[in-house]
């Protein structure tokens, strides 16, 4: 009898067409088949997407795809469509009401062996209900990092999809990202509530990317010397990033003129125009660069994208390294250059705070407590609190974690056992405890847009920075690096011990954390409560500020 990563492989050769495994494939695929939920963080091009396509080939029952993006999920339904017995189709927006039924019939019938869909539709509660009477054999939460990066911002329905796997019969969870520094690792297990996950985490280098920033001080000369930049290294083919919708249509139109054939992509396009513009890109020959909003790319597989180029910090390193991973997918030399300027993160700061404060948590509780044991939906407490319906998902997210709220597996809310008899004083300890928890959040967020400001200000590797940013030790220098072109990296410091990287410490003021990098004269540490911190390595020697755990 075949072993069972005997047969792996066999699914994987003569029903995918894959002549091998890849790194990391292979032992995710187990555990999914032992019934283990499963956390795999590898780097874009390893072949992510491969394993829930083998999983959910060998398991009995359907496989729900939860995908953040439409333009995804019909990638991943082309990939698989035709193959013998994975019959794939997609739940969203766009379908007819007839579709949407045969999609769902499909499912019943066990003639649909994978539905893709977005978080948004399994918050529909008949969806939810005809998905769960199929009895899926997996969940899979693609671009897993969205969990922590879009679910406590504009997109919470990622933060109930611990509450819809329940909902489906709980089957195991596989999630899958190609950029998660530590603790989006367990962001995304705890909001996703994996049981006892296997984690499997393959390497973050992409060593055919050469790093640069470039650092001014006037915006007016960053962007010629960006634009001059893109000018000189076209035709490409590459992506410009900018902050908004109106930079990109504004340095799309600059490089026109220019004589580069560029277009705009941005959020506020239709859907048409997007898809034209990214149509026009993906063949060769008519677009050659495109300046976009990060509303372009997730799922982009264009393997031979020269440059990269950033006109603004993105919002934390993870979110960058993704940015920059869709460069040299093809393994031939790529450029990545971040135009910097420190006024920039001006914005980043802005956006990594104020999603909920402590008087909205306090108007959320006391809503729930008058309204007593009956559930109701959260859009109704939007409406009747005239808040957001983010505000208001995220405040219940917070209120659920102190035991106030309860978040049912058909979406709607009630408040926790006791609360319609509790008292102010014991109600306001409860939301004083919510309000500490999202101002935890907010201070981690803004130190990851502080490591940006780190990174783009590094006088050290840049990849022993980015790499050490995802726990990888490295010792440079990279020679693929603005720093080391000129000779200015420098060998890291030897180790101290119970301080390298990985190694879980204490500070006296903010608790534990797990050092994230170390080079000749600083020490990164990504602390539990506040976020990152970067601390001189001498004085850390000298004062003894921190310890190991």
């Amino acid at each position: 009898m075949a072993s069972r990563a005997q047969r792996i492989r066999e699914v994987a050769r003569e029903r995918l067409g894959y002549g091998r495994l890849r790194p990391g494939q292979l032992e995710c695929v187990e555990a999914v088949l032992a019934g283990r939920d499963t956390l795999a963080v590898m780097s874009t091009g390893s072949g992510k997407s491969a394993i829930y396509q083998i999983a959910g080939l060998l398991l009995h029952g359907p496989t729900v795809v939860v995908s953040p993006l439409i333009s995804l999920q019909e990638d991943q339904m082309e990939a698989v469509e035709g193959v013998e017995g994975g019959g794939a189709q997609t739940l969203n927006s766009t379908l007819s009401p007839t579709t949407r039924e045969r999609v769902l019939d499909g499912l019943a019938s066990g003639d649909v062996e994978f539905v893709l869909l977005a978080p948004e539709q399994l918050a529909n509660e008949e969806v939810a209900e005809r998905l769960a009477a199929a009895k899926p054999s997996l969940l899979v939460v693609d671009e897993a990092h969205c969990v922590s990066q879009w679910g406590h911002d504009f997109r919470p329905e990622y933060l109930r999809l611990g509450a819809a796997a329940r909902a489906l019969g709980r089957p195991p969870i596989l999630a899958l990202t190609a950029t998660a520094a530590p603790p989006v690792r367990t962001d995304i297990v705890d909001e996703l509530e994996m049981d006892d996950p296997v984690v499997v985490v393959r390497g973050f280098d992409r060593p055919n990317i050469h790093l640069a920033v470039e650092r001014h001080h006037e915006a007016d000369r960053k962007t010629r010397a960006m634009l001059d930049w893109v000018v000189h290294h076209a035709p490409g083919p590459g992506i410009v990033y900018a902050t908004t919708q109106r930079d990109t249509e504004e340095l799309a139109d600059d490089l026109l003129a220019r004589g580069i054939r560029a277009a705009a992509y941005h959020g506020g396009m239709s859907a048409r125009r997007r898809e034209e513009a990214q149509e026009a890109f993906m063949q060769d020959g008519e677009v050659d660069v495109m300046v976009a909003t990060i509303a372009f790319g997730m799922g982009v597989d264009k393997p031979d994208i020269r440059f990269v180029v950033h006109h603004a910090v993105s919002e934390s390193v993870d979110a960058y390294w993704q940015e920059v991973g869709r460069a040299g997918r093809d393994g031939q030399d790529a450029e990545a250059v971040l135009f910097y300027r420190p006024q920039d993160l001006g914005t980043r700061r802005f956006q990594a705070s104020g999603r909920v404060d402590r008087a909205a948590l306090d108007r959320v509780a006391r809503g729930l407590r008058a309204s007593g044991a009956g559930p109701v939906e959260p859009r109704v407490i939007a409406d009747d609190l005239d808040l957001s319906s983010t505000r208001v998902s995220t405040a219940l997210h917070r209120l659920e974690e102190v035991d106030i709220a309860v978040l049912r597996d058909d979406g709607w809310v009630q408040a926790a056992p006791g609360v319609a008899g509790m008292d102010d004083d014991a109600l306001a300890e409860a939301i004083d405890a919510a309000a500490l928890a999202e101002e935890q959040r907010e201070s981690f967020d803004r130190s990851r847009v502080e490591m940006m400001r780190s990174y783009a200000e590094h006088d050290g590797c840049r990849r022993a920075f980015v790499l050490g940013y995802f726990g990888e030790d490295y010792d440079p220098p990279c020679e693929r690096c603005d720093v080391c072109d000129r000779g200015g990296a420098v060998p890291d410091a030897e180790p101290v011990d119970g301080m390298d990287v990985g190694s879980r410490v204490v500070h006296r003021t903010w608790g534990e954390g797990t050092v994230s990098g170390r080079e000749s004269d600083q020490l990164t540490v990504v602390f539990d409560t506040v976020g990152y911190r970067t601390l001189d390595a001498a004085l850390v020697l000298e004062r003894g500020l921190l310890r190991p755990a």
